[in-house]
């Protein structure tokens, strides 16, 4: 009996794939909070878990602030959300088409998913690419993960979700199609990755003048609480001006680097600026972005 017993235990811990994220939300105000995702790349360490999510309790529904990079993540930020209030989660809103911003997504059967209609179309017809990706980045964590893409298209500049008012930011720059979020009701703007602080910022999708200019739009608002796509939450305009200054500096490197007809790895030789010392995978990072975009630079100032 014993011996069956042991197969028994043996057998369901052999088939339990769970990805356990050790989430805890951290409360921003009354009726907000976040999870904090690592400042790391894609690994099978951290499952994923590299982006920043939120949620907002509201008086009869709760408001989640896009889902991370896996079924089971979305899973436990459910679950996390259900030991702090019994309200449904409602709505959801995708940021941008990045993938570990909704492929938790899954997760949410009942839910109505916002997101720009750009980022909707890229979701539904890239989205199985983003999942065999991230299957060889992350392995088992992605286990079940499917594409749910979202049901609602965001045009409007404010969402109104049961009596919950949201301005609704159109920008671009870290892609094509960014939402960023205020909550006038707690003076808190997610930003997702339109702000990255003290981590590098990356740029697959990047229009780097587009970006600065959303990230000047961002400057004026008087918030009192910003939640970037990637970093901690800050009290302060500083992670705006410290990506403004990032942006300029990896546009003025690139093109004098065309100037003066370097290669890539010369590039790449250069000191990291006293002012970047502080971001996270600078190196990692500047690499990705100058093999990325230094050719692009070279066709168009050679013309």
């Amino acid at each position: 009996m014993k011996y069956f017993i042991f197969i028994i235990c043996y057998l369901t811990l052999s088939f339990s794939n769970d990805f356990d994220y050790k989430l805890k939300p951290i409360k921003l105000s009354e009726n907000s909070y976040y999870f904090y995702g690592k400042e790391e790349y894609f690994s099978k360490e951290n499952g994923g878990d590299i982006a920043n999510a939120s949620f907002i309790i509201t008086s009869n529904s709760v408001i989640l602030i896009d889902t991370g990079s896996s079924k089971s993540y979305g899973e436990q930020v459910k679950k996390q959300i259900e030991k702090i209030t019994s309200k449904p989660i409602k709505y959801i809103l995708n940021t941008h088409h990045h993938p570990d911003h909704f492929l938790g997504n899954s997760a949410f059967s009942s839910s109505d998913i916002y997101a720009a209609e750009f980022t909707k179309n890229e979701i539904e017809q890239n989205g199985d690419l983003y999942i065999v990706n991230l299957v060889n980045l992350v392995g088992e964590a992605m286990n079940d993960t499917k594409i749910k893409a979202p049901n609602q298209v965001l045009t409007a500049k404010t969402l109104n979700l049961d009596g919950y008012k949201l301005d609704i930011l159109h920008l671009d720059g870290h892609t094509q199609s960014d939402i960023a979020i205020y909550d006038e009701n707690t003076k808190i703007l997610y930003a997702s990755d339109l702000v990255f602080n003290k981590r590098t910022l990356t740029t697959p999708h990047a229009n780097m003048q587009n970006w600065i200019k959303s990230l000047e739009e961002l400057q004026k608002i008087d918030y009192s609480i910003l939640v970037p796509g990637h970093g901690h939450a800050s009290k302060t305009k500083e992670p705006i001006k410290e990506n403004i200054a990032y942006l300029n500096y990896l546009d003025s490197t690139l093109k004098s680097s065309v100037k003066e007809g370097l290669d890539i790895f010369e590039i790449l030789e250069k000191p990291i600026p006293k002012e970047f010392e502080s971001f996270t995978m600078f190196k990692e990072e500047f690499e990705r972005s100058v093999i990325n975009l230094y050719p692009l630079y070279e066709k168009d100032l050679k013309k």
